[in-house]
């Protein structure tokens, strides 16, 4: 896995301490009603199209570079579907929370495929098909299938809060 220059820079100063980072998440929509997901090369799950949003760069620019670089697929994020914190230790002990915001997204163009170390596979699954997902690629999934009239978010008691636009 790619780690970006400017992390393994803090890295270099901070160890495996907590790092504050931005990140984002596809969940990329066909014709056919079908989601895109990846089997991460990380820990062998497969999950929504993610990755960091890097300095001076736009978040719905970072989720577009993603998806084109972990898949070939060229995307165009139609909404904002969410934004969640979610806390993550990586293998080597590197700790972080993840400002993530999820995108939902319409395909453009592109045939699905492995284009970097990042993913063992990707493929297009219906939503009643999906192979065994971990926690933030269900809630990310289920908050970009809603209605867009709708939105989401966590209390920091843990609450789940929703809000609905007005007839």
């Amino acid at each position: 896995m790619a780690v970006p220059e400017y992390v393994a820079r803090i890295r270099k100063l901070v160890g495996h301490e907590l790092l504050w980072l931005p990140s984002v998440s596809a969940v990329v929509c066909n014709d056919a009603g079908e989601l895109l997901l990846g089997q991460r090369a990380d820990d062998g799950r497969w999950s929504v199209v993610s990755g960091l949003v890097e300095p001076d760069e736009q978040p719905a620019e970072a989720l577009v570079r993603e998806v084109l670089e972990e898949t070939g697929v060229r995307v165009a994020p139609e909404r904002v579907s969410s934004v969640l914190a979610q806390p993550h230790t990586y293998p080597n002990g590197d700790q972080c929370q993840f400002l993530n915001i999820g995108f939902r997204c319409r395909l453009v163009d592109g045939v699905a495929r492995v284009n970097d170390d990042e993913s063992l596979a990707v493929g297009w699954f219906a939503p009643d098909r999906l192979p065994p997902l971990d926690e933030h690629a269900r809630t990310t999934i289920t908050h970009a299938l809603a209605p867009a009239t709708a939105a989401s978010w966590f209390a920091p008691d843990s609450s789940v809060f929703s809000w609905s636009a007005p007839a």
